[in-house]
């Protein structure tokens, strides 16, 4: 089941105006789902999170019979509407089904006067004396039928989580730091008859490893003044490996939280990534016939850096899922892995030069893989398939005048392609160029975020070209316990999918204001949300910077 975010409703947003709550959201497009035919909507969840670290809200529901038999739908979407006013940060939450993770997401941080948002997640919270904000949440599933015109969906013959939940509604005791804290690994066992397999990951770095593109390499640490920078390099990999066998790899997204480096850019347009979080798709299906054999496999999943022994700081969090296709024989799958070209890790280089009271220090990294395998279903058709990677990495950071001025210029791009008797079944062509100035005046900052992405994940799941770029400025004044911050954002966004469908949208604000929004394209809605207007500085509960800086 994919979730999809609705778009703002504009008459919602019109009647919170007058009491100047905040409207946050992330630069998206619009669920391309049916536009006619029969819905069916549920509430699924209705819960303030509050202390609700380890907590999460475990659910059961039966979907509706109104809106065809279960799994014909033409489309699930998943409709998450969350307020919170007072103090607190920003949050990771995760949303899963059947222990299997479908959503990762983060809270925006909310003001006193109080924001909203519409997304997806259940959320983990903390709260305390001062940090009093809670997440007012409610979840509804919107089930689409199908029709000759929207048909049922693509879908795989099963999904098997890549992580170690269990299936057990009383349990609700859930920690991240057992479940999804890299590296994990666990025994996977699929049916004999598996033909096709396709993987889809989650990594996001948390805690040392939030800002993972500014930290710096072990071996230059030590010309920076104390708390500058976290250890442990700026490049970052993520692995799949069965059975010790690196499958497949993905070079992570660099997504800045809205409590990251300067809150106030972030209010009300989030960072791209920060309430949806990106995931990144692998085509696993030359180990069909390792798999094929009805027993235990070893699934392993990682993060790895380009220092000794490629171990980085806590933490990441990493799980995923495994779409399987099975042959309608039932009758076991055979064939062989005939070649297999990836090397463990990542081809890595580090230099540096220093001089004065300024240190600049480059990472490049590049990946190349390349599996084949002959695969033969039970039912004698035989599919010939080829999965490859070929990425690149480049980070510098600029630590001038004593790291009072700390810049970081990073881009990492590639192209994951895999062939089915060569018909194109996965691409993901990616380009995420990063700029960040931040000038230590009064925590001057700027950031420049790009995404360009040519995705198709899976013969069955809709393929589409997303184009981002996000520009923000701004100032924050940092305090023992908090500050107080502003800023600009510049945001262009345009998306087209394999259907046909598109979207685009031109979005800026400066001070927590709205200043100009145009939507067009296919998805876009008719009528266009209006926003509060609040322009004052706002205060935040804590400023997080690379390295530490900051109060958390």
């Amino acid at each position: 089941m994919r979730a999809f975010a609705p778009p703002l409703v504009g008459v919602l947003l019109a009647a919170l105006s007058s009491a100047q709550v905040l409207v946050d959201f992330q630069v998206a497009e619009p669920p391309p789902v049916p536009n006619s035919g029969q819905q069916c909507t549920m509430l699924i969840l209705e819960r303030t999170f509050g202390n609700s670290y380890g907590d999460p809200e475990i659910v059961e529901y039966t979907p509706p019979t109104d809106c065809g038999a279960v799994g014909s739908w033409a489309a699930v979407t998943l409709n998450f509407t969350v307020t919170s006013n007072g103090t607190q940060y920003d949050r990771l939450g995760i949303l899963t089904f059947q222990n299997t993770e479908i959503w990762r997401t983060s809270t925006p941080e909310p003001t006193e006067d109080g924001i909203i948002w519409t997304y997806t997640k259940d959320l983990d919270n903390i709260v305390t004396s001062t940090d009093t904000g809670e997440y007012a949440t409610t979840l509804y599933a919107t089930f689409y039928a199908s029709s000759g015109e929207h048909p049922t969906a693509g879908q795989a013959n099963m999904i098997v989580p890549i992580s170690t939940m269990k299936n057990n509604t009383g349990q609700r005791s859930l920690s991240p730091t057992s479940i999804f804290l890299n590296p994990f690994q666990l025994n996977v066992t699929l049916p004999q008859n598996t033909i096709e397999i396709y993987a889809e990951l989650y990594a996001s770095g948390n805690g040392a490893e939030e800002f993972w593109y500014y930290n710096t390499a072990d071996e230059y640490l030590g010309y920076l003044p104390p708390g500058a920078a976290y250890g442990g390099g700026p490049f970052r990999e993520v692995r799949l490996l069965v059975d010790g066998q690196v499958a497949g790899v993905a070079f992570p997204y660099a997504v800045i939280f809205t409590g990251g480096i300067n809150p106030g850019v972030w209010r009300p347009i989030t960072s791209y990534g920060a309430i949806d979080l990106p995931t990144y798709f692998l085509d696993l299906t030359p180990f069909a016939p390792v798999f094929s054999d009805g027993l235990p496999h070893n699934v392993t999943l990682d993060v790895a850096s380009a220092e000794t022994n490629h171990t980085l700081n806590q933490n990441w969090y990493v799980s995923g899922l495994l779409q399987v296709v099975t042959d309608p024989s039932g009758k076991r799958t055979t064939g062989s892995i005939t070649t297999y070209d990836a090397q463990p890790y990542a081809i890595t280089e580090t230099t540096a030069s220093i001089g004065g009271a300024d240190v600049n220090v480059t990472v490049k990294a590049q990946r190349s893989l390349k599996i084949e395998s002959t695969i033969v279903s039970g039912s004698g058709t035989t599919n010939k398939v080829v999965f490859q990677q070929s990425m690149d990495f480049e980070n510098t950071q600029y630590y001038l005048n004593d790291a009072n001025i700390q810049n970081v210029a990073q881009i990492s791009s590639g192209s994951v392609s895999s062939t089915h008797n060569g018909v194109s079944v996965l691409t993901d062509n990616f380009n995420y160029p990063l700029y960040i100035n931040v000038t230590t005046l009064i925590n001057n900052a700027t950031e420049t975020l790009c995404k360009f992405r040519s995705l198709v994940p899976a013969p069955f799941i809709l393929g589409s070209d997303i184009s981002e770029r996000q520009q923000t400025a701004g100032f924050l004044t940092i305090f023992g316990s908090g500050g107080t911050a502003n800023g600009t954002s510049d945001n262009t966004f345009s998306y087209v999918d394999t259907k046909g469908n598109t979207y685009a949208r031109d979005v800026n604000a400066a001070y927590n204001v709205i200043t100009y929004d145009k939507q067009s394209g296919s998805l876009a809605p008719t009528s266009v949300p209006t926003y509060p207007s609040t322009s004052n500085a706002h205060s935040i509960p804590g400023v997080r910077l690379p390295g530490g800086q900051g109060s958390v």
